[in-house]
């Protein structure tokens, strides 16, 4: 069960009012306000560069915004996409830092009860040192100082970081583990720095870090990228189990699911954005009627908007078509004329008045929504019953154990397995980025693309546009345009690189590949950082399933993904590596 928030917290809510922040010329968030209070958990979605990211920035103080307010606890943590700390940093270093405030707590405590117990009641000095000892006491009460170095063992076991522990199943173990300090002697693992793991060990390490302080207040963006499914369920556990404040961006649909009491969409709607009460399920049948909702009443609002356009510019023809006086009126046809146009004159200026107050007061108009456009992923191979590649105890020493498959020209094959075994390393192998063992035999001319989980170009300061056409060529992408393919807002195209999002740069890498569709498209993580629409488009473009997109026979995929949601809708052909 989780714990009832500590009264020390409920004075911490984080609050913010009318946030306004502008990136590149674009206003990114527009007057947003959000009060997040102890035991709430509150999940930011909507598509990539709606602001997810910008508002936890804006929140954290890391950046600040245009106009608006922030107020937060002084004990903050905040989980960024990309790891916070230096290459050169060792794995002791982090773990150091995650345990310095209730290691410091503890021997704070320790010497104001060496001075409490030196100190007279009665002296001057003794009614201050007494509340500061109060003080301090419910500060590590809060963190559950006491607990730190066995919860610290159990999240990096938790995390599948064991062997980077200099932890027993307890703690700290043995008479020679720690000094005065606190500061334990480590095992050679915790000396390796972080730019020698890998990216989904560093993310992981980050995470664990902050999961190891207990922040009042938690940040986190995309805190499941990099987790296998016993990590995940055990963030979903710790999570919920937190009495403070936490606010998350996430695509993980599950983990949306499991861990959020409210959900706020970023994205365009009516009176801006909405917050939901419930998890990611209840969302959804939520957002669906919305959006249902802003549908009708616009096209409702644009049917008598139609109508007062066609009264205000037909009336006076209705009212006095142009006719000659009759011979019986002809005496009054003057003063008739004028009554006539009179109210002529009234019922137009009525019908235009209506007109301009409907025009100013009327709904905007639901955006189109971002729809994958692409027919096919992978391009056709030759026909021939031959595979595209054929794996014979195909091994890379240390990172992948030995294999035996073929790869049909229209397989689906999905790669599962937990950290460490060697999805990326096999798609690496298959692209052709690293010599394995064994034997490896490819079709001759088979072409390969592969999307790694790390996005990177190599000129930031190109737009998305340019960058397109350079890598694709003009004719390629002038008949493939890139706001074609449904995966970026044309709003976006001529932003430098570097300044667009973390999904907004994987969505350009994704375009780039099915453009020219290769026969073999190999996808690492493919949903990471994608927003859950867009994951459901680009999961039924795979194939086969429900929702595949008919069209030409498609050329063969092979993706390795820990999306859950993703994993349990799968009708293709799966490996599990690993144990």
């Amino acid at each position: 069960m989780p714990q009832q928030p500590h009264r020390a917290l409920l004075a911490h809510a984080l609050l913010a009012h009318d946030l306004v922040h502008t990136l590149g010329g674009r206003r990114v968030l527009d007057g947003v306000s959000l009060t997040a209070s102890p035991g709430r958990r509150i999940g930011l979605i909507g598509e990539n560069g709606v602001g997810k990211s910008t508002l936890l920035r804006l929140l954290a103080g890391t950046d600040e915004p245009d106009s608006g307010s922030v107020t937060r606890p002084p004990d903050l943590g905040f989980l960024h996409q990309e790891m916070p700390y230096d290459a050169g940093a060792t794995v002791a270093d982090v773990l150091d830092d995650a345990l310095y405030e209730a290691r410091e707590d503890l021997a704070e405590l320790e010497r104001l009860g060496e001075r409490l117990a030196r100190t007279p009641q009665d002296a001057p000095e003794y009614a201050g040192l007494l509340d500061a000892y109060g003080a301090r006491l419910e500060r590590a009460q809060v963190r559950e100082a006491w607990d730190a170095e066995r919860r610290a063992a159990l999240v990096l076991d938790g995390l599948g970081l064991a062997p980077f522990q200099p932890f027993g199943p307890f703690g700290l173990s043995g008479p020679d583990r720690t000094d005065r300090t606190g500061r334990a002697d480590r095992a050679d693992r915790t000396d390796r720095t972080l730019g020698s793991l890998s990216g989904g060990q560093r993310g992981r390490l980050a995470l664990a870090a902050l999961l190891i302080r207990r922040p009042a207040a938690l940040l986190l963006d995309e805190p499941t990228n990099h987790l296998d499914d016993s990590a995940a369920a055990f963030i979903e556990e710790q999570v919920r189990a937190l009495p403070g404040v936490v606010v998350l961006a996430s695509h993980d649909r599950a983990f949306l699911d499991a861990v959020c009491t409210d959900l706020i969409d970023l994205d365009p709607a009516v009176n801006g954005p909405v917050r939901y009460g419930g998890n990611y399920s209840a969302y959804l049948a939520e957002k669906h009627a919305e959006r249902d909702r802003w549908e009708r009443r616009w096209a409702e609002e644009q049917e008598e908007l139609t109508a007062l356009r066609v009264s205000a510019g037909t009336t006076a023809h209705r009212v006095a078509p142009d006719r000659g006086p009759r011979d019986n009126e002809k005496m009054g046809y003057g003063r008739r004329a004028g009554r006539v146009q009179h109210q002529i004159s009234r019922r137009v200026r009525n019908a235009a008045r209506r007109l301009e107050e409907r025009e100013r007061s009327q709904v905007a108009e639901p955006p189109k929504p971002l729809r994958f456009g692409s027919p096919a992923l992978a391009a056709p191979a030759a026909e021939g019953d031959a595979p595209l590649v054929s794996l014979e105890a195909v091994r890379v020493r240390g990172r992948l154990a030995p294999l035996s498959t073929d790869i049909s020209a229209t397989d689906r094959l999905l790669v599962t397995g937990g950290n460490g075994t060697g999805k990326s390393t096999l798609l690496a192998a298959l692209a052709g980025r690293l010599t394995p063992e064994g034997d490896m035999r490819r079709r001759p001319g088979l072409t390969v693309g592969l999307l790694t989980q790390d996005t990177a170009f190599d000129r930031p300061d190109r737009s998305a546009r340019d960058t397109y056409e350079q890598a694709l060529g003009p004719r390629r992408a002038e008949a493939v345009p890139l706001a074609s393919l449904g995966l970026m807002y044309e709003t976006d195209l001529d932003k430098p690189v570097g300044r667009l999002s973390t999904g907004q740069r994987r969505r350009l890498a994704l375009a780039l590949l099915v453009a020219r569709p290769p026969q073999l498209l190999l996808l690492d993580e493919p949903t990471n950082h994608l927003s859950p629409r867009l994951c459901d488009e680009l999961e039924a473009a795979l194939g086969p399933g429900p929702g595949a997109v008919p069209g030409p026979a498609p050329g063969a995929i092979v993706l390795a993904s820990h999306d859950r949601w993703l994993r349990q809708r799968w009708q293709g052909r799966e490996i599990r590596l690993g144990p």
